[in-house]
């Protein structure tokens, strides 16, 4: 004999309350995810980048996990080794300038140029150094235990890597069968996922370069020495999200200012500032508005808001959030349309 039937309004009930435990389980879900925004970001970034290199792995090697692993140790050779060595060389660069300039002032060898005569009169400007330069120390440390912290999280993004590449297919499946959509709108949501992740690494990569060559070719006309080097530092600065080529232009204008050459240090010092730090908010949003077809001004302010709200993982999330956001809405206004029709 077949259960009574539910009373229609006890049934709403239960799918009310229902709906309400799901979201807040979400809702604390998404809470306890914070903290690994940015390694679930970079992870995801990397798995979309490298997901062909697996494919070809698991063709040659039969075992999922032993082809992740092969896979992610190039990812770690590729990413991870030339942005860990970037961060430790930083860290501990700032540590050794502000030690050498503290040296300087304490031995009285370093001279304040003529141009800054009035400036020294009217303050006392050796101490006014001696301060920034103690800030500067402790910025020094401040940065060496946030490489520590990158360090940690990148760790723990090649650790998310892993699973992301060796599960990925359940994973993408698991997905297909929570969104409400069908297949078709289901792998052009995926691709335009995978096109966005594509279009941020070739804008962030071609900005990069351009920055880096820009600022060295300025040390190259000032006569500033291994401005090839610098040039490759710099671009390889302007690729870790945050930093940039101003870590090695402002310090080098500064030190030209107290050493007597004024001239060249306003000049590096305006183009650092106008040329050179600007690039990344015109050229970068273009590169990737062009790639997605989506117009400069929505790519500048989910480049920029994603940047503001999430810190560096935000270069990811704010272009990923527009280009879902603007899939679904196409895809809801074709069923609205094909409804009233």
């Amino acid at each position: 004999m077949p259960p009574p039937a539910e009373p229609e309004g006890a049934s709403r009930i239960g799918v009310i309350v229902l709906a309400a435990a799901v979201i807040g389980g979400l809702l604390v879900c998404s809470l306890m995810a914070v903290p690994f925004i940015g390694a679930l970001t970079w992870a995801f970034t990397l798995a979309v980048l490298f997901s062909p290199l697996q494919a070809r792995m698991e063709r040659i090697v039969p075992h999922a996990g032993i082809a992740a692993g092969l896979t992610v140790l190039a990812a770690i050779i590729v990413v991870g080794a030339p942005m860990t060595l970037v961060l430790e060389r930083l860290a501990h660069g700032a540590i050794a300038g502000a030690a050498f300039i503290q040296g300087k002032l304490a031995g009285g060898t370093l001279k304040i140029p003529p141009a800054l005569d009035w400036l020294q009169a009217q303050v006392d400007l050796p101490g006014l150094l001696s301060r920034a330069v103690s800030i500067l120390s402790n910025t020094g440390a401040s940065i060496l235990r946030s490489s520590v912290t990158q360090i940690i999280e990148l760790v723990l993004t090649f650790y998310i890597l892993f699973y992301f590449l060796r599960d990925r297919k359940a994973a993408c499946n698991a997905i297909r069968g929570l969104l409400p959509l069908d297949e078709t709108e289901t792998d052009q949501l995926f691709q335009r996922m995978e096109d966005t992740i594509h279009a941020i690494v070739y804008g962030t990569l071609m900005v990069a370069v351009l920055q880096g060559s820009l600022a060295g070719l300025m040390f190259w006309a000032l006569g500033l020495s291994a401005p090839l080097f610098w040039g490759v530092v710099m671009t390889l600065l302007s690729i870790v999200p945050v930093l940039g080529t101003f870590v090695i232009w402002i310090p080098e204008a500064i030190y030209l200012g107290l050493e007597g050459h004024e001239v060249k240090a306003l000049i590096l010092a305006l183009w650092g500032v106008l040329v050179v730090g600007e690039i990344d908010n015109v050229v970068r949003p273009i590169l990737v508005g062009n790639r997605l077809n989506l117009h400069t001004v929505p790519v500048f302010i989910a480049i920029i808001g994603g940047v503001l709200l999430f810190g560096a993982p935000g270069f990811v999330i704010g272009p990923m959030a527009v280009t879902v956001t603007l899939f679904l809405l196409s895809a809801l206004r074709q069923r609205t349309m094909g409804h009233r029709q």
